[in-house]
């Protein structure tokens, strides 16, 4: 038969995707790249890996990844331990934490933006380390 369901999958993706025909209301926890075209409202957490958000995307919700790139809207608070790219066409409605940040002209930000350097590095400038 050759569309045996009961037969194991192989996956080998390198990426998870959530289309623009999905909305997704709660809490995502990938240990994999992720990728969102579609709509998402809760809480996205991918850890030491990358998050993309595409142009058509609405997601509202609070995102903490690697590296973030957002072309379409967020509204929450985006936490990136490496960086934060933002294209052209998006828009982001809460406040930015990451040591990098790229914007580029067109896109939109309401809220505070802490690009300082490491995220959770407490150490202030001119402080002597004990």
């Amino acid at each position: 038969m050759a569309n045996d369901i009961s037969a194991p999958v192989d996956e080998k993706r390198t990426a998870a995707w959530i289309g623009k025909a999905l909305k997704i209301e709660g809490r995502i926890v990938s240990q994999e790249h992720l990728t969102i075209d579609g709509q998402v409202e809760g809480t996205i957490e991918v850890g030491d890996h990358s998050l993309m958000i595409g142009a058509g995307a609405d997601v509202k919700a609070d995102l903490i990844a690697k590296s973030i790139s957002v072309s379409g809207a967020v509204t929450g608070n985006v936490t990136a331990t490496e960086r934060v790219v933002l294209q052209p066409s998006a828009s982001v409605d809460g406040d930015i934490t990451t040591p990098r940040l790229s914007m580029a002209e067109g896109a939109t930000v309401k809220g505070k933006v802490d690009a300082r350097g490491s995220v959770g590095n407490s150490a202030q400038p001119g402080a002597t380390p004990r």
